[in-house]
């Protein structure tokens, strides 16, 4: 799977939004390759607590600017589910809008053809530089997490 398979968007970024914010991950590569990773290790879908999310910051050198890599990985082997490129607004957006929510921080849905969409439900969203250090005040840790 490339990353020009995925395109993402931010959506209920607004506080009087009832179901909170959700990062939309559309993919739109061959048939059942991201089924088989998502469901490799169980034969189902992850859940939030399965996988962990990060958004790394690439260098403005190619004239990328405000462009990123969001990523999905297996919490317990560190496997890529998914790479996909990002705005930098919009994961900015979606944190802001995430410490905002009551309840879980935000979704992440994603969409497959002809497969169920899958939602995961996600409190933590770690934001790298180019350079790989953790940007805290960029992002989402729970209360009691430390690093």
């Amino acid at each position: 799977m490339r990353r020009d398979h995925f395109t993402l968007s931010a959506e209920n970024l607004s506080p009087e939004t009832a179901d909170g914010p959700v990062l939309v991950v559309s993919y739109s590569g061959p048939p059942g390759t991201l089924t088989a990773r998502l469901e490799a290790e169980t034969g189902t879908p992850p859940s939030g607590d399965d996988v962990d999310a990060s958004f790394r910051l690439l260098p403005d050198d190619d004239g990328a600017d405000g462009a990123g890599v969001f990523g999905l990985s297996r919490r317990l082997t560190g496997d890529f589910v998914l790479e996909a490129n990002a705005n930098t607004e919009d994961i900015f957006a979606l944190v802001d809008a995430a410490r905002e929510a009551d309840e879980t921080a935000y979704q992440i849905r994603i969409e497959r053809p002809g497969a169920e969409t899958v939602v995961m439900d996600m409190e933590t969203l770690l934001v790298y530089d180019e350079e790989g250090s953790l940007l805290r005040q960029r992002s989402l840790i729970p209360s009691g997490v430390e690093l």
